[in-house]
C-alpha cells in the first residue's frame, strides 16, 4: 500500500475523531509489525475489498475506548464497555473506513468495506506484517491502526 493510501485512512481518522468525539490525533511514528492480540484492548477488523483488498485492524485500549465512547454519547460518563459500548466503537471504525473510501474514491481507488467485527482475546490470531500507524490521543491515549491491504490481483 502507497503512502498516498495510507494517509486517507490517517486524514479519515483524524476528521471523524475531531467531529465524533472533539478530539485532535496527532499521527505517530509508523512501524511495521504483526499484529499479536493481547487481553484488554478491543479489536476491530474491517476487510477492504475493490482495487485493494485486505485488512484495517484498530486497536482501541479499553481507558481510551471507554473515553471515546462517553464523547460519542456527549459526554455522558461510560464506565463499561457493554453491547452498546462495542457498537459505538465498532461505528467509530466503520466511519472512519468509510470516510478513507470516499477519499481514495476521489483518487480514483474504487473500494468497498465490510462491516465492522469486534475480535475477542480469545480469537487471538497472528497475521503477516502490517504497517502500524499510532494516533495519539493527548491525555487520553493510543489507538493503532493496522494496515494490511494491497493491490487487488483484479484491478493490476
Amino acid at each position: 500500500m502507497q503512502s498516498q493510501h495510507i494517509n486517507s485512512f490517517l486524514q479519515s481518522s483524524v476528521i471523524v475523531l475531531e467531529q465524533m468525539c472533539r478530539i485532535r490525533p496527532s499521527v505517530g511514528k509508523p512501524s511495521v509489525r504483526s499484529i499479536v492480540m493481547v487481553e484488554g484492548p478491543i479489536w476491530l477488523k474491517i476487510s477492504v475489498v475493490g482495487d485493494m483488498e485486505g485488512d484495517i485492524v484498530y486497536c482501541f485500549p479499553k481507558a481510551v475506548a471507554l473515553k471515546l465512547v462517553s464523547d460519542m454519547m456527549g459526554g455522558f460518563i461510560i464506565t463499561e464497555l457493554d453491547e452498546i459500548g462495542q457498537s459505538a466503537i465498532a461505528e467509530l471504525g466503520n466511519m472512519i473506513s468509510g470516510n478513507a473510501c470516499t477519499i481514495l474514491s476521489n483518487e480514483g481507488i474504487i473500494i468497498d468495506i465490510t462491516p465492522p467485527k469486534t475480535m475477542l482475546f480469545s480469537q487471538a490470531q497472528r497475521a503477516g506484517k502490517s504497517l502500524v500507524v499510532p494516533l495519539q490521543l493527548e491525555g487520553i491515549g493510543d489507538v493503532d491502526i493496522y494496515v494490511n491491504v494491497k493491490a487487488s490481483p483484479k484491478a493490476c
